[in-house]
């Protein structure tokens, strides 16, 4: 269940306030707790996160980080899976990664729980592609469906378990079907 507190904060003043587990997202003045992830929705993400780093981390392409907070055109929210070209991950003085991601990710990828609101999620990757994202993905793991946003144009569906998953450019490189997305909920698959 999401959790919305009533009071209007600014995004300064939200961004004060300690973290909460699960995140909390600023958007439109509210702030609005996200459910709490099952396990089909973890299972996913992580497997996610690992298949698109070992592709494109060691050649120093991008770099995928779950959860991770992204403050920018008056937002604050914390997408399942962001992605960010090399060359805009934000460095700290010592040119370490920055603790704070004051942009917009290149890829955003949600994964739908069983009670979240679809509005808020498509409304997070319709913000992140006006920002300059090059795509998102709504992940349905009940439906085995993705829906891909890429920018500028149509959205789409994927349904069937061949189709080949679209990606941003960057991700040249990385091949994954609908089908073997999903067989990540079986145990005992082998991951590519």
């Amino acid at each position: 269940m999401i959790q919305t507190r009533t009071k209007t904060l600014t995004l300064e003043q939200f961004l004060n306030l300690p973290e909460t587990k699960p995140a909390s997202e600023y958007i439109n003045g509210k702030i609005i707790q996200k459910p709490m992830p099952q396990v089909k929705h973890s299972a996913i993400q992580g497997e996610l996160v690992t298949v698109i780093n070992g592709v494109v981390k060691p050649q120093r392409i991008a770099w995928a980080f779950p959860e991770l907070r992204c403050t920018f055109g008056g937002r604050s929210i914390v997408p399942d899976v962001a992605v960010f070209t090399w060359n805009r991950i934000p460095l700290d003085e010592n040119g370490d990664i920055a603790n704070i991601f004051p942009t917009h990710p290149d890829w955003t990828i949600e994964i739908l729980s069983p009670d979240p609101n679809q509005t808020k999620v498509i409304s997070n990757i319709l913000h992140c592609l006006d920002a300059g994202c090059q795509m998102g993905w709504l992940i349905d793991p009940a439906e085995k469906s993705v829906f891909v946003y890429p920018i500028g144009q149509q959205p789409m569906v994927l349904q069937a378990p061949e189709q080949l998953l679209p990606t941003p450019e960057f991700m040249s490189d990385f091949n994954l079907k609908l089908g073997e997305l999903f067989n990540w909920l079986k145990p005992g698959t082998l991951f590519p």
